[in-house]
């Protein structure tokens, strides 16, 4: 472990000269490409080097012990070992988690779908109630949301709402939603107060870049049509709702959301685009799926992963049997408490993978 920490610091130091250099700076493509290293590895380094000072005073505390001390320096010394001790404990623990495989996606923006699913018009209504707990949790982070897409039912709610999140490490947040989403409460139209069981999916797929996928012009079919609301009444009278097909992956996204076609292609081309690495990455990670399904957050999105009680108030996550009586503050974007779980459980998993 430490062979490979010094590297990194090595790594680090070489990037800080690499970062003054005139050639690299009149580079604007390996100025991205090595500021971005950088900053992946600072938290690491830092890490690193407050774990060696620590050692350093470690060491330099126990060598006080061949020295003649008075009781009142002994017991100072003793004590500020067991702090040290601690410390470097704590530093190597931490250090231990730094070192994980990192999720390449995790800095990235997200396009989420979410879709009612078993229930009907409930189902639509709890999609709602998804999507507005999701844009209240970017909006504490002060991450924006662009809706791509939207199909109203006409009680309120969605069938379908397709939604952009731009910020900071979006994905490393929200990968862990994927998946069912149960919701136990009485609906408004539930005459007799019976308790009804609804679902909707959630799948959260990182932003991509051309480069990272390329579609070709003459693999792609795209349709433009009139934009139409909830109810099916024209929002405009011209075509700028688009249709676009992937003819080998026959993969289709629509966008109807903008009044410009030229926008709605946009958006749609960056669906697509996140629809189609998605699939790619799962099918190139097939081989693992024993892993995939172990690991937090990388479960088939048709399971149910997390049910909300609304007669008790209640919040459960089934992955890690973790229960909060919070549906009120959970509701309204503080998933904080579920996430940090899920990083933790997901941290240990893949330690413990490390160690076998």
């Amino acid at each position: 472990m430490f062979e490979r920490l010094q590297s990194l610091e090595d790594r680090y130091e070489r990037l800080n000269e690499l970062l003054s250099d005139p050639d690299v700076l009149s580079d604007s493509t390996k100025l991205r490409e090595f500021s971005k290293e950088q900053s992946n590895l600072s938290d690491t380094v830092q890490a690193y080097k407050e774990y060696k000072d620590v050692v350093n005073q470690y060491k330099d505390a126990k060598s006080m012990f061949e020295e003649k001390l008075d009781d009142e320096m002994y017991e100072m010394v003793k004590m500020e070992i067991s702090e040290l001790e601690d410390q470097k404990e704590e530093l190597e623990q931490r250090l231990k988690i730094l070192l994980l495989p990192k999720d390449p996606n995790d800095d990235k923006n997200v396009i989420v779908e979410i879709r009612g699913a078993a229930g009907g018009d409930e189902a639509a209504l709890f999609a709602g109630d998804l999507y507005k707990m999701y844009t209240r949790f970017a909006e504490a982070r002060g991450w924006k949301t662009e809706v791509i897409e939207a199909n109203y039912t006409e009680i309120g709610g969605y069938k379908e709402i397709i939604f952009m999140i731009n910020g900071t490490g979006a994905y490393s947040k929200l990968k862990y939603e994927n998946g069912a989403h149960r919701v136990q409460r009485v609906p408004t139209t539930e005459s007799g107060g019976r308790i009804h069981t609804s679902t909707a999916t959630v799948a959260v797929l990182p932003e991509t870049e051309d480069v990272e996928i390329e579609i070709h012009e003459k693999d792609i079919r795209v349709d433009t049509f009139c934009s139409s609301g909830a109810g099916g009444q024209s929002v405009n009278t011209t075509a700028s709702a688009v249709r676009v097909v992937h003819i080998p992956t026959n993969t289709v996204v629509t966008c109807q959301d903008e009044k410009s076609q030229h926008k709605n292609k946009d958006k749609a081309m960056k669906v697509l685009r996140a629809r189609i690495y998605d699939k790619m990455q799962q099918e190139q990670q097939a081989e693992y799926d024993e892993v995939r399904k172990s690991a937090v957050g990388t479960g088939d999105r048709s399971e149910r992963i997390r049910t909300y009680n609304f007669p008790q108030s209640r919040v459960t996550d089934h992955r890690i049997g973790l229960t909060l009586q919070k549906l009120d503050q959970i509701l309204q974007g503080k998933l904080d408490e579920i996430i940090d779980a899920l990083v933790v459980e997901e941290q240990a998993s893949l330690m413990q993978q490390a160690d076998e």
